[in-house]
């Protein structure tokens, strides 16, 4: 896919005969003064506003004896170490001189090509290319004798600028609609804790109006590939959002009862995990999913007719039942009982307040909901344009 204005091959060359590959030195952050040159953290290159990612440290810092990495505009930076190949393989372009913060980087400094055409080549279908020749087991090392190898294509450097030109307006297109999202959701948690977290005269049992339901229990051997009931997990459930059923679901070839069929309004909480801090967690469902739907033995799930229980799981005041109620820890998995959350009462303001409150966040969710879907667009058709722009 290309720009009607040009034609011609692209040309193919080796990443070492394009750029000098070097490495960044880290400084400690308590090293940073109020004078000096703007550093950069290599996970804040893509904040839109460039207030947060200038920091400042003095211009004749050494490290062991050697000078400060400094990265000049253009160049294109990727991790040296990390969990996976998949996740250091991710090439970021530094928008203006600078010394770099994080001595596990490697430095790309391009002779004549365009740095943010080349980190999206780089983060394109060359990424696996990169993720290959990374080495390591629990940590995954690359380094600049790995990264020699890599093949890059390359067209006109016009080509390259608009090409980078495009896909840099999608990523300020998606920064900006994160934003959104983010500014949105401070307004909905601003307005729980304002109305339902306040000193209300009537109290509300979560007992006294809904139930309890334990989470299906199955083995290994129940879980098929597909066409049976899916299985909602910690991982599936969005605290605070619609609970996640198209992304790492488990399908089990088990009849559930018709209790532990999920229903439009239900929560779903975390009721066990390894990490305490996960445990409480919970994500409503929309009642959409076209398959027999339940939750597994670590998640329960809390059913009531009443509305406003769906933000009362999103208060502060939850947060501190569930963390007074936790048991086990220390070791040990985390976990809460049906008690726990069937004794929780939360105070309520006045009736005519309460539907106000249920139809302004009602209102918002929705606006969140859409942005979300709006940004996940956003986020396909650039992975789209990255697949057919490079080759």
């Amino acid at each position: 896919m290309r720009f009607t204005e040009f034609s011609g091959e692209w040309k193919e060359e080796l990443l070492d005969r394009i750029a000098t590959l070097s490495k960044g030195i880290g400084i400690p952050k308590e090293q940073l003064s109020e004078d000096g040159d703007p550093c950069i953290l290599y996970g804040e290159l893509y904040t839109k506003y460039k207030s947060e990612i200038i920091k400042q440290v003095e211009s004749k810092t050494d490290i062991d004896g050697s000078k400060l990495k400094r990265s000049k505009a253009n160049d294109v930076i990727i991790p040296c170490s990390g969990e996976t190949a998949v996740d250091i393989a991710t090439a970021r372009c530094v928008p203006f001189d600078s010394i770099l913060l994080g001595g596990d980087l490697n430095v790309i400094s391009l002779h004549k090509y365009d740095g943010a055409f080349m980190s999206y080549q780089l983060n394109g279908k060359r990424k696996y290319d990169i993720a290959r020749v990374a080495q390591g087991v629990s940590v995954v090392h690359l380094y600049g004798e790995h990264l020699k190898t890599i093949k890059t294509y390359n067209p006109t450097l016009p080509e390259q600028q608009k090409i980078a030109i495009l896909l840099s307006l999608l990523d300020e297109r998606i920064a900006t609609q994160n934003k959104i999202i983010e500014d949105l959701k401070k307004l909905k948690c601003a307005i729980i804790e304002k109305v339902l977290n306040g000193n209300n005269a009537n109290n509300l049992r979560l007992g006294d109006v809904g139930s309890y339901i334990r989470g299906l229990t199955y083995s290994s051997d129940d879980v098929v590939e597909y066409n049976s009931t899916l299985v909602m997990r910690s991982n599936n459930i969005v605290n605070g959002s619609l609970l996640d059923y198209q992304n790492n679901v488990v399908s089990v070839n088990k009849q559930i009862s018709q209790e532990q069929q999920l229903q439009d309004g239900d929560i779903i909480i975390c009721m066990a995990n390894g990490s305490s801090a996960l445990v409480g967690k919970s994500s409503f469902y929309d009642g959409k999913c076209i398959s027999p739907i339940t939750v597994g033995a670590f998640c329960g799930i809390y059913r009531s007719k009443t509305a406003i229980t769906k933000w009362l799981f999103q208060t502060n005041r939850y947060r501190r039942y569930i963390w007074n109620s936790l048991q086990g820890g220390n070791g040990a998995i985390a976990n809460l009982n049906s008690e726990d959350i069937l004794r929780m009462s939360f105070p309520l303001p006045d009736k005519q307040t309460a539907e106000r409150c249920i139809k302004l966040l009602s209102s918002l969710e929705s606006l969140i909901e859409s942005n979300i879907s709006l940004c996940s667009k956003f986020f396909q058709q650039k992975e789209y344009l990255l697949r057919q722009m490079f080759i």
